[in-house]
């Protein structure tokens, strides 16, 4: 029952955590109420992407007439496209039970709460409670949807991003409240099989408010063009569901216009809260800040042994940013020399069509910041590639110091690009400059040429442009 680490919740930054720690010779046992891998691999990042893959393959099919094939013929299957969803992220939750054993870390199942002298306590499905201990303890507890007051979450009529991985009949209309991530790609995805779609969001920026200006301006672009109704500078001040149809009731934060949309269901997109509530934070006297648990630059709390990461501290939440902040955290335990992430150096992707992925500032925070700016912009319109593929929207945008030819921020937009992102996160983490990108040979025909023409067009001397 005494273990060198153990890490509660098993979602891409605990399952992560505990294979390093156990790599590094530790004895490691995992904490999981549910299923492991975490809401990421059963309920977000893979089943959504899966979905994903399914409208993008009916999208090709009911074109396929551009692409020189006739008669092709289609229907979308919803069922059977939930149960492929459902049928991905099962088997990558069984991937992660075997890594589980292959790497000899302990799965213990329950609910896990803290207690003095760096004690765990994990209560079964049948309400028996087991003690065990650890020098280290790493609470990797994730996140949930976000409860408005004012957008109660029922399971049936008001939704949240489970219950839209599950629904048993496409909906005819939907409103979408919130446009970031999450509710984005459910609207690209119900969208696409025919379901009548509304986003609203209560920022003015509108399609992911927090991606540069001229990304969202794209977007706004292609989804109006695809029929979806995007709502922005807009607040939902109630919905009314004693009725057969669902009633929103909106206001345009501009002008105050009001409106009502109806519609068979709302999905609930407008963010997460961290699971940070009764896990016995409070009796160790772990500090909080609106939920979030408060940490070092390598993850530890003001509790000697007990460190968090993930959703449940104030960084990005994103699987990448939780394995890389639980690799960090053991790597420091173990002893190994290691730097604090740069997060300032983190990728962001959506997986709507067409895709977009960013790193760094926008053009907005980089003129806020003081840089003088040198911006090179590569509409995929002017790609081969993208031509060929019949993807000719989009475009790849990118920021430099004028002074000294730094990555400031890439922006993408396009098929493809969450693939081609990382190309910025290197060359970023490398510390290269706009010059040493024009002069990095890309194969062609592709998509990622667009990212040496676009550093071209930066300094006048894009060729295709």
């Amino acid at each position: 029952m005494n273990f060198d680490v153990i890490v509660i919740g098993s979602g891409p930054g605990g399952y992560v955590a505990a294979i390093r720690a156990s790599q590094l010779g530790k004895k490691v046992a995992v904490v999981e109420k549910e299923n492991l891998g975490g809401i990421c691999l059963n309920w977000g990042c893979i089943p959504t992407k899966a979905l994903l893959k399914s409208a993008q393959v009916y999208n090709y099919i009911q074109h396929a007439g551009d692409y020189g094939i006739d008669n092709a013929k289609g229907t979308a299957d919803f069922d059977k496209i939930i149960g492929r969803s459902r049928g991905v992220a099962d088997g990558m939750s069984k991937g992660v039970s075997f890594l589980m054993r292959k790497n000899k870390i302990q799965v213990i199942e329950g609910t896990a709460s803290l207690a003095r002298g760096k004690k765990v306590v994990v209560t079964d499905a049948q309400g028996k409670k087991s003690e065990y201990s650890a020098d280290h303890i790493i609470l990797a507890t994730g996140a949930r949807a976000k409860a408005l007051p004012n957008l109660p979450i029922d399971g049936e009529k008001i939704i949240e991003y489970r219950k839209a991985l599950t629904l048993e009949k496409l909906p005819k209309r939907m409103v979408v409240v919130g446009a970031g991530a999450i509710g984005v790609e459910f609207a690209y995805f119900y969208n696409s099989l025919g379901t009548e779609v509304t986003i609203v969001e209560f920022l003015e920026q509108g399609l992911l408010p927090r991606e540069d200006a001229d990304v969202s301006k794209e977007l706004a672009k292609v989804f109006k063009k695809q029929g979806i109704n995007v709502l922005a500078n807009t607040s939902v001040e109630s919905v009314d569901t004693s009725g057969k149809s669902i009633k929103v009731h909106t206001k345009s934060r501009k002008d105050g216009k009001e409106a009502i949309i109806e519609c068979d269901v709302v999905l609930s997109a407008a963010g997460i809260s961290p699971n940070t509530e009764g896990i016995g934070l409070e009796s160790l006297g772990v500090k909080t800040d609106r939920g979030f648990v408060l940490v070092d630059d390598y993850y530890q709390t003001n509790v000697s042994g007990i460190y968090a990461i993930g959703d449940i501290i104030p960084t990005p939440a994103l699987a990448h940013v939780a394995s890389a902040e639980g690799i960090t955290c053991v790597e420091k335990i173990a002893g190994i020399n290691v730097h604090p992430i740069d997060y300032n150096n983190i990728p962001s992707c959506t997986y709507c069509s067409p895709e977009v992925a960013s790193v760094g500032l926008t053009e907005q925070a980089a003129k806020e910041a003081g840089y003088e700016l040198k911006i090179g912009k590569f509409p995929f319109s002017a790609s081969g590639k993208a031509s060929a593929a019949g993807a000719k929207e989009g475009f790849v945008k990118l920021i430099f110091d004028a002074k000294y030819g730094e990555i400031l921020g890439a922006h993408f937009i396009g098929l493809n690009v969450t693939e081609m992102i990382a190309e910025i996160v290197v060359a970023k983490k490398l510390e290269a400059t706009g010059h040493e990108i024009i002069k990095s040979i890309h194969p062609h025909p592709t998509m990622s040429e667009a990212i040496m023409e676009a550093a071209a067009a930066a300094y006048d001397e894009v060729i295709h442009l």
